[in-house]
């Protein structure tokens, strides 16, 4: 019998998470039935989208069950095997491989084939498929290239700039023909690394100064596109540096995302009116027909060492809820995650 340590979620934050919205569980788990394999994770993800899943509120993902354990993409290594086991994508798994799922927050997990997908870790390391080769690289590419219509010489400006969609989508527009790619981070060794490594053009410190500021002063010109990550104030800037015709990606708005109180609008917002501007939300699931191009561009210029990516890990199970908090207080560079 197979013990697995699981996170369960308690009872519903107010405001920031505080450990008692959380309780570290064992639960014992049987061998795998028919299709199933049993996965030993080695890296768990913890992503700001997890947060709006802690409130009992209608949203476009079910919000997580009370005393039972929470859920999001993991990798691990297959243990076992019920019968002959296919992935989703057809592939056979076998035991030994490595697997992306998305029962995360445990150490292990009971997990149907049609739910799981092999992964080439002689490509990328495991934990690539929970960043840069996984949900959070589709995501930067399906709200740049599709929501927001990148045209070569466009002049982009992105938000959370050294966090994990931010950083590879100031890359991909680079990649893509954009002619200035400006982005926000906060403190000057994130700033650092988005310029020196990422290879942002510029980046705005909006921990030394106010974004509308710093971004007039980035872009004087103004900008074409804006791939918002944290809403509130950014957004308000951009809307006022966005020329005519601008599109907004509306990824993400991390700044509200443990707000008490209704976070208001952009002041500026009629300007979207004079300016013809685009705002669209997307969500990434809804692009799942763009994951073969992704895939394929993305490991290319992998192989071609032309995307800088990094991670913040996180060591143990037990540091689970610790890092999901540190991610929202911005704590990270590139992709958080848990390391078991």
């Amino acid at each position: 019998m197979t013990t697995s340590t699981q996170w369960n979620l308690v009872r519903r934050p107010h405001g920031e998470p505080v450990d008692a919205d959380f309780a570290l569980v064992e639960a014992e788990l049987g061998e795998p039935a028919e299709g199933q394999l049993l996965v030993r994770n080695t890296f768990l993800s913890v992503d700001p989208y997890m947060r709006g899943r802690m409130n009992d509120a209608r949203s476009y993902v079910p919000p997580f069950e009370l005393d039972q354990p929470m859920t999001g993409d993991a990798v691990g290594v297959v243990e076992a095997v019920g019968g002959d086991v296919t992935d989703a994508t057809g592939a056979t798994v076998e035991v030994g491989d490595a697997v992306l799922h998305p029962y995360g927050w445990r150490t292990h997990a009971l997990v149907d084939g049609r739910h799981a997908r092999v992964v080439d870790t002689g490509l990328a390391s495991p934990s690539a498929y929970l960043g840069v080769m996984g949900m959070t690289g589709r995501t930067a590419y399906a709200g740049l290239v599709r929501t927001a219509e990148l045209r070569e010489g466009d002049r982009v400006f992105v938000s959370a700039a050294a966090g994990a969609v931010g950083s590879l989508v100031g890359q991909i527009a680079r990649l893509k023909g954009a002619s200035l790619v400006i982005g926000s981070a906060g403190g000057p060794d994130k700033v650092r690394w988005a310029v020196d490594e990422a290879g942002f053009d510029r980046v705005v410190d909006y921990k030394a100064q106010p974004i509308a500021a710093g971004l007039k002063e980035a872009a004087p010109e103004g900008i074409d596109v804006y791939f918002d990550n944290v809403g509130g104030d950014h957004l308000e800037a951009a809307i006022s540096a966005l020329r005519v015709g601008g599109r907004v990606a509306m990824c993400g708005a991390i700044s509200a995302y443990n707000a008490t109180e209704p976070v208001p609008g952009p002041s500026n917002l009629f300007q979207a009116i004079g300016k013809r501007l685009t705002l669209r939300g997307f969500l990434v699931s809804d692009h799942e027909d763009l994951r073969p191009e992704f895939e394929k561009e993305m490991a290319g210029w992998l192989a071609e060492g032309r995307i800088a990516w990094r991670e913040t890990a996180v060591e143990g199970i037990e540091s689970a809820v610790d890092g999901f908090r540190s991610l929202l207080a911005g704590g990270n560079t590139g992709k958080m995650v848990v390391r078991l």
